[in-house]
């Protein structure tokens, strides 16, 4: 019955393996030659971004058990667009990790540009905007991920929180220590030591 989720959830162990592959830029470029080198971390880019937002939306909505937080549960709220009602506190805690999730996605893309976020081939260490604040705005998928789980009442949704931020920490690391301190070098180890991975400082 609930087999959905776990095809979504091993698309998401799939997509892993290609973003890895996506952000080795020099090893690609060695193998293939710089041209093509590059066009295959493009492609394997595009593909793993695809995955992985296609493969967290299945999670969200696959049919799965629900759960309530006893706080308010006798009030429901009936949302149109996905017709059918929601725990009044459940879609507080939705509004509440979704939007500033989306805003550090908005951010991100803003920062970067849409193709360097779908490609994951920075071409220089960007330092302003968001990316003043923290160098990983994963944050906002890891927001986006919890407020979606609670709109939709999805216990297995919830309970794969450990393992989407293990995956956005891994993706993080991957991107960062590997290939944008190779790419960058000294340039963005300063920038490290300036700016926290995933939570901003507070009076920063």
């Amino acid at each position: 019955m609930y087999i959905l989720f776990f095809i979504f959830a091993l698309g998401v162990v799939v997509a892993l393996p290609l973003y890895f592959l996506s952000v080795e830029h020099v090893k690609l470029q060695e193998r293939y030659g710089k041209q093509k080198g590059t066009k295959i971390g493009e492609r394997f880019g595009r593909i793993s971004a695809d995955l992985l937002f296609f493969s967290l939306i299945g999670i969200w909505f696959s049919p799965q058990p629900g759960f309530i937080v006893p706080v308010f549960q006798n009030l429901f709220v009936r949302v149109p667009v996905i017709n059918f009602p929601i725990p009044l506190f459940h879609l507080i805690i939705f509004v509440s990790f979704v939007l500033p999730g989306v805003w550090f996605l908005i951010q991100s893309v803003k920062g970067l540009s849409r193709k360097v976020s779908e490609t994951h081939r920075a071409e220089k260490v960007v330092s302003t905007g968001i990316y003043a604040t923290v160098r990983h705005p994963h944050t906002g998928w890891f927001l986006v991920h919890l407020g979606f789980c609670f709109l939709l009442s999805g216990w297995y949704a919830l309970l794969s929180t450990p393992f989407i931020f293990i995956l956005l920490y891994l993706i993080s690391r991957k991107e960062e220590e590997a290939e944008l301190t190779k790419d960058f070098g000294e340039e963005y180890e300063k920038y490290k030591k300036k700016v926290p991975m995933f939570v901003p400082r507070l009076g920063k």
